[in-house]
C-alpha cells in the first residue's frame, strides 16, 4: 500500500508506483470521486471527452437539438 502526507497547504506527492499504474506526470490531471460517504476513488483524467465516443454502441433513437431543449425546458419549469 502507497501513502502520501497532506502539506499545511493541502497538497500531497503522489507515490511514483501510484503515478506509474496511473501513467501519470506533472500537469496532467486528476479527479476525486465520491463513491461512498467518506470514501473516494482518484483516477487520471488524461482521455479527451472525445475518447467516450462509442461507448455505448449506436444509438437506436435519433434525437434532435430542438427536442432535447424541448425537455430540458420542461424539466426546468416542473422544478420550481
Amino acid at each position: 500500500m502507497s501513502t502520501a502526507t497532506v502539506t499545511s497547504k493541502g497538497q500531497i506527492t503522489i507515490p511514483i508506483a501510484v503515478r506509474e499504474a496511473l501513467r501519470v506526470a506533472a500537469g496532467d490531471r486528476v479527479e476525486f470521486i465520491e463513491v461512498a460517504p467518506g470514501r473516494f476513488e482518484f483516477i487520471a483524467a488524461t482521455q479527451p471527452v472525445t475518447a467516450l465516443k462509442g461507448m455505448f454502441g449506436k444509438s437506436k433513437v435519433v434525437v434532435s437539438i430542438e427536442e432535447m431543449n424541448a425537455v430540458i425546458a420542461r424539466r426546468g419549469s416542473a422544478a420550481k
